[in-house]
């Protein structure tokens, strides 16, 4: 059995596709399954990056033509989209006859799946009406979300420490490995002078746009630490006592390991799960187009540095949301496709 993944990455989408994608190919390696991904540069650099041993079958773009005469010819019994921009034309005259899982935060266009993910906590059945095949099955909710299984074994000694009431010590800044408009370095140049003795780690891609900012930074802050592509994300989260972190699959990696967050909206798609996640408790959310964004961050970082009772209650709200089991489930699902 084989399954196919095509996933978006880029400047202006950063590395998550293929990043929550890698996650569930994963898990579907330990069920027995060949995986492989559709390459063009942008997917590649992430691969290279994050699982150099993958199989990869070449594509010269992310462009819908270049990808459905790629994902056509290549030899996989399933196909995996997770970009959104292609639609159910796309999928099926990529796909064939074989089955498609397609992972979905936008419900905005048909899909020609058989299985949709989209892990989005205010996600409803409904908001699918009129968009997939009558057969098509639903996968919604952070419950199915791909977390990378380290998180969920780092889970119990988490949640022990996030209520201990301790004064933070560690921060955790992480905005995407596309770090999107350099906002990494304009967070980091507002946070630094903020933060005292308190050890701030700061993760990044090789390829961040404000990466020579940050890395100035550094020398003038000592607190501050770099993450270049780091491989150890899990750790990281878990040693932090809050976060200043993006959306997309990172928030729920977070809500695993019971993190409190300042969850920066970087772009329209964020906001529902960013606003639905806000509305439970379990993290600030603050729109970086906001015209008074350098106002309101100081005012939330201060509160969540000094408010204890704050922190104690979006962690255990956070926990709620995710048990870190979702690629397990998704994967049991394909298999229910592989082999029906």
């Amino acid at each position: 059995m084989s399954v196919l993944f095509v996933c978006n990455a880029g400047p202006e989408v950063g590395g998550g596709h293929v990043m929550r994608s890698l996650t569930l190919a994963r898990a579907l390696e330990q069920r027995g399954v060949a995986v492989s991904f559709l390459c063009p540069p942008a997917v590649t650099a992430v691969l290279e990056a994050f699982a150099p041993d993958i199989h990869r079958v070449w594509a010269g773009s992310t462009e819908s033509p270049r990808i459905v005469a790629a994902v056509r010819t290549a030899k996989a019994d399933l196909v995996v989209f997770d970009h959104y921009g292609l639609d159910a034309d796309d999928h099926r005259a990529a796909a064939g006859a074989r089955p498609v899982l397609v992972i979905d935060d936008l419900a905005d266009r048909p899909l020609g799946a058989d299985l949709v993910l989209d892990s989005g906590p205010s996600r409803t059945a409904e908001d699918y009406l009129g968009l997939l095949p009558g057969h098509a099955r639903l996968l919604l909710g952070p419950a199915n979300a791909p977390v990378r299984p380290e998180f969920a074994a780092l889970r119990p000694a988490a949640l022990a420490r996030r209520t201990t009431g301790q004064p933070p010590r560690r921060l955790l800044v992480s905005l995407g490995l596309g770090d999107l408009n350099g906002i990494t370095g304009k967070v980091l140049e507002m946070l630094a002078p903020m933060t005292g003795e308190l050890a701030v780690d700061v993760v990044m891609g090789a390829a961040a746009p404000s990466l020579s900012k940050v890395q100035a930074l550094a020398l003038v802050y000592p607190q501050l630490t770099l993450h270049i592509d780091t491989p150890d994300m899990a750790a990281l989260t878990a040693q932090a006592d809050l976060a200043v972190g993006g959306g997309g699959s990172s928030s729920w990696e977070r809500c695993v390991l019971a993190l409190p967050t300042l969850l920066l909206i970087l772009a329209d798609n964020q906001r529902p799960a960013a606003r639905a996640l806000e509305s439970v408790g379990a993290v600030m959310a603050l729109e970086v187009a906001n015209p008074d964004f350098t106002g309101h961050f100081e005012e939330d970082v201060a509160r969540l540095l000094t408010d204890g009772r704050l922190r104690t209650g979006m962690a255990l709200a956070a926990a709620d949301v995710c048990d870190g089991r979702g690629a397990d489930r998704v994967a049991d699902a394909v298999m229910g496709l592989l082999r029906p």
